[in-house]
């Protein structure tokens, strides 16, 4: 069942999903070498709450914590922990809330310090990838449209494209139908109405596409160890361009000061 949302309902998730954006900039700006992850998740729920919205992800199918904070080679859903971040160190957040009934889900991956130029363009052509695949997000297409997109961009520099985990419809529920994996064919699967609200959210590899579970029962690890990243928005299909709920503006401008 993929639900159709009103334009009121889409204005209700744009609230949830701008302060995902917010609270991944407040994030940011504690992201340095020498803080444990655990930290980072601290300020991330007491700022979500102060905005009086709850922590999606703190206690959905048991997991414990309100970010997943995933490390170098760690693909997504990593716990946050007594773990300290280093130089060199790339470090996927992803973050969800529920404000008002509805879902806002994204995520961004950071440098920590100085990282290898290697690395640096995996990061810069899987943001790329997303935005390739939001273009494709438009009433009348299809899911596969906007796979394909992320798919073909991603793979010609020999990267490799998780296929086990996808984004999905976001709502009343953090995930809906329809799953939107990053691989695909053009003009498969179902068709993207407007009024469909999903998350879009590439998870490249440097290396092997392949990846492993992790003890815990949640971390997502590359198979091969090399580093991965991941980008993810909360959208609304429209007619003629999708229209993006959540925002990395605040993020990009923590950054920026971070970098003068």
């Amino acid at each position: 069942m993929i639900h159709i949302k009103t334009d009121e309902e889409i204005e209700v998730q744009r609230e949830s999903s701008l302060l995902v954006g917010k609270t991944l900039a407040e994030v940011a700006k504690h992201l340095k070498p020498g803080i444990e992850t655990i930290v980072l998740d601290r300020i991330a729920e007491e700022f979500i709450r102060d905005h009086k919205a709850i922590p999606g992800f703190k206690g959905y199918s048991g997991f414990p914590a309100t970010l997943c904070i995933s490390v170098n080679d760690h693909v997504v859903h990593g716990i946050p922990g007594k773990n300290i971040l280093k130089d060199g160190d790339i470090v996927s957040v992803d973050c969800g809330v529920l404000k008002n009934g509805f879902y806002g889900d994204s995520a961004y991956t950071f440098t920590v310090g100085t990282v290898d130029m290697e690395t640096l363009l995996l990061l810069e052509r899987t943001k790329q990838s997303l935005y390739l695949g939001i273009e494709q997000a438009v009433s009348g297409k299809r899911v596969g449209d906007i796979s394909n997109a992320i798919q073909s961009y991603t793979e010609q520099f020999g990267y490799g494209v998780v296929r086990e985990l996808v984004g999905h419809g976001v709502g009343k529920r953090l995930h809906e139908k329809p799953e939107v994996p990053n691989y695909g064919k053009q003009g498969s699967g179902p068709k993207l109405l407007s009024g469909m609200v999903i998350a879009i959210e590439p998870m490249i590899n440097l290396g092997t596409r392949h990846i492993t579970q992790s003890a815990d029962g949640w971390t997502i690890r590359t198979s091969d160890r090399k580093p991965s990243a991941h980008f993810e928005h909360t959208l609304a299909i429209r007619n003629g361009k999708a229209d993006i709920l959540s925002s990395f503006e605040w993020i990009e401008e923590v950054l920026k000061q971070m970098n003068e």
